[in-house]
């Protein structure tokens, strides 16, 4: 081996790497019927998935099929699909819808308070508003503070009451129980519950609502202004 000519080696060494390079391309073992089945299948399926109407260069997720009031199909880290159970869903939905009730109440407090107050409230509120009305009030609640008024224990006491009342609709729901629809309470005077564009304008508003008032939150923070005083200087 060590008196084969140098040439002849470096030849073979050429050819034995153009052997493996061409092994490389050379086409494998047919697949099984069933693998193959299998593989047409996934295929099929993902052609025929739809597009996401907010997201048109992604797959719709699977678990949102768009009959609930405002789903376009976004969810680009597709967290519906991986919900343990069938019954989050709605579940979130309805916190969804719960959060964003209360997001359209805050912000609309929150503009009102810049625009008109009650007469009297000046004396409870020291003309606070905002988060500095919720220090107003905690110090009140303190030991040996004038008056020893009892405003955040009530405010847990009538919101626990709510909560608990709603509860048993909502664990219904999220167990297939009942066709109940996540939000609706029985309390819907105006029926605007049944009109599907109804619904759909209060998700919007409501999604809407929990970004603005986040955003009015945090200008107060930094300014010390409500909404309407921000911007009329």
């Amino acid at each position: 081996f060590f008196f084969f000519p140098l040439k002849k080696m470096v030849r073979l060494a050429v050819l034995a790497a153009a052997v493996g390079s061409a092994a490389a391309f050379a086409p494998g073992a047919l697949p099984t019927t069933r693998s193959t089945t299998r593989a047409t299948s996934a295929l099929s399926g993902l052609n025929m998935q739809a597009k996401s109407k907010a997201m048109p260069f992604l797959m719709a997720p699977p678990a949102l099929d768009g009959s609930m009031a405002g789903d376009v199909g976004f969810d680009p880290l597709w967290v519906s699909s991986m919900l343990p159970d069938a019954g989050w869903l709605p579940w979130l939905r309805e916190a969804e819808i719960k959060h964003g009730r209360v997001a359209m109440l805050a912000a609309t407090g929150a503009i009102v308070q810049d625009l008109f107050q009650f007469k009297g409230t000046d004396t409870l509120t020291n003309g606070a508003k905002m988060t500095g009305l919720h220090d107003v009030f905690l110090a009140k609640e303190l030991p040996g503070a004038a008056g020893n008024v009892a405003t955040f224990h009530q405010m847990l006491l009538w919101l626990g009451i709510l909560e608990l009342a709603s509860s048993a609709a909502i664990i219904q729901s999220f167990k297939g129980e009942t066709p109940r629809v996540p939000g609706d309470y029985g309390f819907d005077p105006l029926k605007m519950g049944k009109d599907p564009k109804m619904a759909l304008k209060e998700i919007k508003n409501g999604r809407l609502a929990m970004i603005g008032i986040s955003g009015i939150v945090h200008h107060y923070f930094i300014t010390g202004k409500g909404p309407i005083e921000l911007l009329g200087k």
